[in-house]
């Protein structure tokens, strides 16, 4: 990706956030006419957490989505596909019985654990060279077995208090967080971005084969582990906060990579840029549903994604029986 397209791309991503900031501004511009203190409040402890969190998400799924991919040397394979935000979902959710919705560390550590888990078995089931049909069965498969035990952890909730902030948690949100949990959120999802971006040479060898790889000096172990730990600490720290949140780990990598040339490895920075594009204008149509109606950003993307995902699927069989 050149220089100029980076620009614009992290222009769009800075003017979204701000948009998402500020939006609707004439909202906030009655309110600091009438209470100044209390609108620098609105912004400072409403706004902003709801921005930073829709951005650093965003980027965190755009970013282990193209790191996953690499790995896979597949345009298929992303953090919700491969069950990773599914087995996030579940742990965070078990852990949640336990010590509660208010407990990001704990809610955290069970979400990594539960990405992680399904990682590693995803490795172990498909290989980490695996052909298409092999690794979306193995995915869904995972997925599904992660969706069925979630389903029967609400059905035994303690409380029809616990299922409903389970349920509504479930569907993703950014609504009703703190600077703190946006923090909580941001710091291990940057600093997983920062050592991602540090393997792209990696995954650009990678992409040449192993035994390239290898003779570049690259650690083929190594980096499955790096990266099935990696993405599994970032996404799982978000979805502890947020919810599980689909389908931009997906379709931020592949417009990524169009701008790259189809290098994976160059592709985690844009991605990462992509997807909090894309997650931040997922909230803006959220914030434009009806007075007294809340959509799940989760089901927004899903909607928006699902349509992608299948046109993905159709291209590539196009592009195979030429």
């Amino acid at each position: 990706m050149n220089k100029s397209h980076f620009l614009a791309l992290a222009g769009l991503t800075t003017a979204m956030f701000l948009l998402s900031l500020l939006a609707p501004w004439q909202a906030l511009l009655d309110l600091a006419g009438q209470d100044r203190p209390l609108a620098l409040s609105v912004l400072a402890e409403l706004r902003l957490p709801r921005a930073v969190l829709a951005l650093v998400y965003g980027a965190m799924l755009g970013a282990s989505g193209a790191a996953i991919q690499a790995l896979f040397a597949n345009p298929l394979a992303s953090p919700d596909l491969t069950g990773t935000t599914s087995g996030a979902a579940l742990g965070a959710v078990v852990t949640a019985y336990i010590f509660g919705f208010a407990a990001p560390i704990a809610l955290s550590l069970g979400a990594v654990a539960g990405a992680l888990g399904t990682l590693l078995l995803l490795l172990a089931l498909a290989g980490p060279r695996a052909e298409t049909a092999t690794l979306l069965l193995s995915g869904l498969a995972i997925s599904a077995l992660a969706g069925a035990l979630t389903t029967l952890a609400l059905a035994l909730a303690p409380s029809p208090f616990a299922f409903y902030d389970a349920y509504d948690w479930l569907m993703g949100s950014l609504l009703d967080r703190s600077l703190t949990q946006a923090a909580f959120a941001a710091i291990p999802a940057l600093i997983t971005i920062f050592l991602l971006l540090r393997l792209s040479g990696a995954y650009d060898a990678l992409a040449l084969g192993e035994e390239v790889a290898q003779s570049f000096g690259h650690d083929i172990g190594r980096i499955r582990l790096w990266t099935v730990c990696l993405t599994a600490i970032g996404v799982g720290c978000c979805v502890a906060i947020c919810g599980a949140i689909g389908f931009i780990g997906l379709v931020a990598p592949i417009f990524a990579r169009r701008l790259t040339g189809g290098h994976p490895g160059r592709a985690i920075l844009p991605a990462s840029l992509i997807g909090g594009l894309l997650l931040l204008a997922a909230d803006l149509i959220v914030r434009a549903a009806p007075l007294g109606r809340t959509l799940p950003i989760g089901v927004v993307t899903a909607l928006l994604g699902a349509p992608f995902f299948l046109w993905l699927v159709g291209h590539m069989r196009w592009r195979l029986a030429r």
